[in-house]
């Protein structure tokens, strides 16, 4: 797999993979999403590719203090291959190579194959609350 950054052809395939791996929401407008990360870390936003088509995707951000993961996602039928590992190795140099000392990400109460990917490879439950406000509604 090639990881590189994301450039705006790659936009509807990026979509469509998420759609493929369920982490579009009703509330979520993804080509917002898209529009809104280029504009801020866009270096941090890397895509995956084999053969030249999109298999894998990460967001990460940094706000000075904490890192974060988005939307990672790995083809179904490239799962369970590693990729998903490689795509957060090569977030997580990006945003060591930003300064930053912690990542924090979120994950859906009930998607226990992620919380198992993440302690896999080196996440901690955190004791934490999370809470959100939307300030525009998309």
């Amino acid at each position: 797999m090639i990881i590189k950054e994301y450039t705006p052809e790659y936009e509807n395939a990026v979509i469509e993979l998420w759609q493929k791996c369920g982490l579009n929401r009703p509330w979520n407008n993804p080509k917002l999403d898209i529009e809104r990360k280029v504009k801020v870390n866009p270096e941090l936003f890397l895509i995956g590719l084999i053969d030249g088509e999109i298999v894998a995707v990460v967001m990460g951000g940094y706000d000075g203090h904490r890192g974060w993961i988005h939307y990672l996602a790995v083809d179904p039928s490239h799962q369970r291959q590693g990729l998903g590992r490689q795509m957060m190795a090569a977030i997580e140099r990006k945003l060591l190579d930003t300064g930053c000392p912690k990542i924090n990400l979120q994950v859906r109460v009930d998607n226990d194959d992620v919380v198992a990917f993440y302690e896999n490879i080196g996440y901690t439950t955190e004791p934490r609350v999370s809470l959100g406000k939307r300030l525009v509604d998309d």
